[in-house]
């Protein structure tokens, strides 16, 4: 089975009161090399899944600058962000630290 080819890897979230995304912490794809942290709002990792970038949930390997332990594949079916195999009436990344 070929690897699937990642786009983004979120670290921790951060939530509103209301149950939504405030902000990620993610490291983005860019060609061959990753990004060090960046921290994307709720609307621009919404627009990012919809545009069909694929994000994991995951972290960085220390002192390996490109390697990834990944795990749960990140979503948007309709309104809320969630992880794969969650039905959610609000946005939630199972598993993913809270910052």
């Amino acid at each position: 089975m070929p690897r699937m080819k990642l786009d983004g890897v979120i670290e921790a979230v951060r939530y509103t009161p209301g149950g939504k995304i405030d902000l990620v912490r993610a490291y983005q794809r860019h060609g061959v090399v990753w990004s060090d942290r960046i921290l994307l709002g709720r609307k621009e990792l919404s627009a990012q899944i919809r545009q069909g970038k694929h994000f994991v949930v995951g972290e960085r390997k220390a002192y390996l600058g490109s390697v990834f332990t990944t795990g749960i594949t990140v979503h948007q079916p309709e309104e809320n962000i969630i992880t794969e195999g969650q039905k959610s009436t609000r946005d939630f990344l199972a598993g993913v630290p809270i910052f």
